[in-house]
């Protein structure tokens, strides 16, 4: 299993939020660096993102949440949604994402 992994959910239709691109990038000495990218399966799930281990340091996730409403013709005032988070000795770390056109909300998963 990735190190990290994700699970987009549509709180507005009550279903999982599938094709949603993802990317992990990990906070560098130039800015932020690209680990991983994915796209959320049928269930909104990436569970194959990244390697099996991460360095300890601050990592974000870029949800490209503008491009899934786009496809299902709903208008969004978030085009993207970006958690920081930070990797510390963990053995895996879980970032979902409930999501709806004008509201976002995550948390640290099991």
């Amino acid at each position: 299993m990735s190190h990290v992994t994700t699970h987009v959910l549509d709180a507005v239709r009550g279903i999982p939020a599938a094709g949603v691109s993802v990317t992990l990038s990990e906070r560098g000495g130039e800015g932020w660096e690209p680990v991983a990218s994915a796209v959320t399966d049928d269930d909104g799930r990436v569970s194959d993102f990244g390697p099996d281990r991460l360095e300890d340091g601050v990592y974000q996730v870029r949800f490209d949440t503008g491009m899934y409403f786009s496809q299902a013709d709903v208008a969004t005032f978030y085009p993207e949604v970006v958690i920081t988070f930070e990797v510390d000795g963990g053995d895996h770390y879980h970032v979902p994402l409930l999501l709806s056109p004008f509201a976002y909300s995550t948390y640290r998963g099991s």
